[in-house]
């Protein structure tokens, strides 16, 4: 059994949410949600590209497609994203007022054996706590991600690189196909958390906030809510999505 919790937040700025999270088959688009799951299940995190028509319409439909998925050994996770990202891209070119809608995607699929995988594409991460430590175990599929793995910029010009929202292709990009990144990862151990969020609050968090934060004696759901107040009073803008799986009882 898994306890999982969610939530996204338009954020001090933004007028409109384009984040939603998925928990239980369930998509969210406002508010929280919080449940008990057993596997096999997915559960997600989307960001509609800002700038880009209807990045809202983009993740929510995302997530609902994506929520279709019942994860086993068989699944071909890549394949079944290019499927949405099809569907997305046929959406926005027939649908003037969602032209190049995009969206990125971050999941964790949990199939009935007990297997781990992160679906990720975008810049939208996925994190394991794991004995107070907190570790990315997603990729950005980013240009400050690439420059980076290229020894072309340290980790802290990273941080700070006037380019680090350029993104590489994401889900229902009109001009170029993404690339899905598909990890296996260790199944989540007693007194893990998986942490799943948009880069709304991922940017304006440092390693020892997240740390700090979910190290307090609260509730999981109490400590996401810490987790994005804290990245509205470091100047977020954007709007803010996280979500958290344990198998501990919260």
């Amino acid at each position: 059994m898994y306890y999982c919790c969610g939530i996204t937040d338009t954020g001090c700025v933004r007028d409109h949410n384009e984040d939603a999270f998925l928990i239980n088959r369930n998509v969210v688009t406002e508010a929280r949600n919080e449940t008990n799951l057993k596997y096999p299940f997915i559960v997600a995190v989307a960001d509609g590209v800002a700038g880009e028509a209807d990045g809202e319409v983009a993740s929510s439909m995302a997530l609902k497609m994506l929520s279709g998925i019942r994860p086993n050994k068989k699944t071909d996770y890549k394949k079944k994203v290019m499927n949405i990202h099809n569907k997305l891209r046929k959406y926005g070119m027939t649908h003037e007022k969602s032209a190049n809608m995009q969206t990125t995607l971050c999941a964790l699929a949990v199939d009935g054996d007990g297997s781990h995988h992160i679906i990720n594409v975008g810049d939208s991460r996925l994190y394991r706590l794991r004995n107070g430590c907190i570790k990315q175990l997603s990729t950005d599929q980013s240009l400050v991600q690439m420059l980076y793995a290229n020894g072309r910029i340290t980790h802290e010009e990273k941080l700070y690189h006037k380019h680090r929202n350029i993104i590489f292709p994401v889900l229902g990009n009109l001009a170029s196909d993404p690339e899905p990144q598909i990890i296996e990862i260790d199944p989540i151990q007693y007194g893990d958390v998986i942490l799943i969020c948009s880069d709304g609050l991922s940017d304006y968090l440092t390693q020892g906030e997240f740390e700090e934060i979910m190290a307090l004696p609260l509730r999981l759901s109490k400590r996401l809510s810490k987790l994005t107040e804290t990245a509205k009073k470091n100047g977020s803008p954007d709007n803010i999505t996280v979500l958290a799986v344990s198998n501990t009882v919260d």
